[in-house]
């Protein structure tokens, strides 16, 4: 039985359901490789994992030297070795399986909307037992726009037959609070998430900061 004030969850998936850096990062070494450039660390994967694959092809040349490279080539290498080797380090974040299984239970329907490619977002989701069956995936290129414009959560909301403002939207980006913002969302910022600057949470503009998954159920009115 559904006792949340919440009519559903909708989720970024990046730094929020999946903490999926660490692929993201091998991928972007391996790119840079092609081109006899080092590697980018797993902590520099971290901080710009969220912001997408340009930014992270970005974030291993020196900024001076950027005029050098087409990253929409890049981005064309990047796209087929990460599809190979999506799952290979990505992980759930502590809580991410036993929430999913507390909206199972509770009946609340939820759903992710992401910055990733659609058929990124369903492989490496389908790789996950807990998520293999969300039904409801919004990718970056399933609709002509993608966030911070509302209309992906507003996708979302029409696909699981619920009203926007009586639904809560989970990220780790500013991109994710001002999407839900815009959409008349209640916002959760995701705390353990690709944050780059953790030590004022609250410029995000969300209307809850959560530190961790059972936080974050306490917001939605669960237990796990």
């Amino acid at each position: 039985m559904n006792n949340s004030k919440y009519e559903a969850v909708l989720f970024d998936l990046d730094g929020t359901l999946l903490d999926t850096a660490l692929d993201l990062g091998k991928a972007t070494s391996h790119v840079l490789s092609l081109y006899g450039l080092p590697p980018i660390s797993d902590e520099t994967a971290r901080t710009h994992a969220s912001d997408g694959m340009r930014a992270l092809l970005r974030s291993g040349i020196p900024e001076s030297e950027h005029h050098k490279y087409d990253f929409e080539a890049m981005r064309l290498q990047f796209l087929p070795y990460y599809h190979e080797h999506i799952a290979d380090r990505t992980r759930y974040f502590d809580g991410t399986a036993e929430l999913i299984t507390a909206l199972k239970r509770h009946g609340i329907p939820y759903a992710v909307v992401t910055s990733k490619p659609d058929r990124l977002a369903c492989r490496v989701l389908g790789k996950f037992p807990e998520l293999a069956d969300i039904g409801v995936i919004v990718g970056c290129d399933t609709l002509p726009v993608s966030k911070p414009n509302p209309e992906p959560l507003f996708y979302a909301c029409r696909k699981l037959n619920v009203t926007p403002e009586k639904c809560l939207y989970v990220g780790d980006h500013i991109r994710d609070i001002e999407a839900g913002r815009n959409a008349g969302m209640k916002t959760a910022l995701a705390l353990w998430g690709y944050i780059k600057d953790k030590s004022n949470p609250q410029a995000f503009g969300a209307d809850y900061i959560a530190e961790d998954f059972k936080q974050l159920a306490q917001i939605i009115g669960v237990e796990i």
